[in-house]
């Protein structure tokens, strides 16, 4: 009779993380107006897997970001709010997977973002992802990180350039959009070597 193979259960990260201008916290239910008002924004979600978030939507998201503190195995999240001088300026996510199935430690990340719009321009977005890279690698036992996103998405492939990733991939239409059409993604990837040569 075969055992099946449990991952061992990772530790939750120490938080706060604190940059020069930025702290990185766990998502609290209080963050639900801060979060609520850039992610009912159509501009701010126009690339997102969502939509605007009305109040059921913002309920269920609230509810995934503040369970995601301690992510041990794989398909497990991290969520981080963002903050500048007590201000809430967008959100953080790190989402692990396995090279091969959920019995496997985690071994790869993706990354993902959501920032306000009334503070873009201000280098939070890539002060803040660049500490969660380096959280990422220096936490988990990854060997890769990735994004994936809307090759339309400018400036969040920007942002993968600055913190060091290659864009890796583009295929086509491989999801339906929305409004029904269907949209192309850009892959971009971090290995732990490339980091660490940083």
């Amino acid at each position: 009779m075969a055992t099946e193979l449990i991952p061992p259960v990772l530790s939750a990260p120490l938080l706060p993380i604190r940059t020069e201008r930025l702290v990185l916290r766990a998502v609290l239910p209080t963050d639900d107006v801060a979060i609520g008002a850039y992610c009912a924004d159509p501009e701010v979600t126009r690339y997102l897997p969502f939509g605007p978030l009305d109040a059921a939507g913002l309920t269920q998201r609230m509810e995934r970001l503040v369970a995601g503190t301690a992510p041990s195995v794989p398909g497990d999240m991290l969520a981080l709010a963002v903050e500048h001088d007590g201000v809430l300026v967008g959100d953080l996510m790190l989402r692990l997977a396995a090279r091969h199935g959920p019995q496997d430690p985690p071994s790869i990340a993706e990354l993902g973002w959501v920032f306000a719009p009334e503070h873009a321009g201000r280098g939070f977005a890539t002060e803040s992802a660049r500490a969660l890279v380096d959280l990422a690698f220096t936490h988990y036992p990854l060997h890769r990180l990735m994004a994936q996103l809307d090759p339309r998405n400018l400036p969040s492939a920007r942002l993968c350039e600055r913190l060091g990733m290659r864009h890796e991939a583009h295929t086509r239409e491989d999801f339906a959009d929305r409004d029904g059409s269907w949209g192309d993604t850009s892959v971009y990837g971090l290995l732990r070597r490339e980091w660490e040569a940083r």
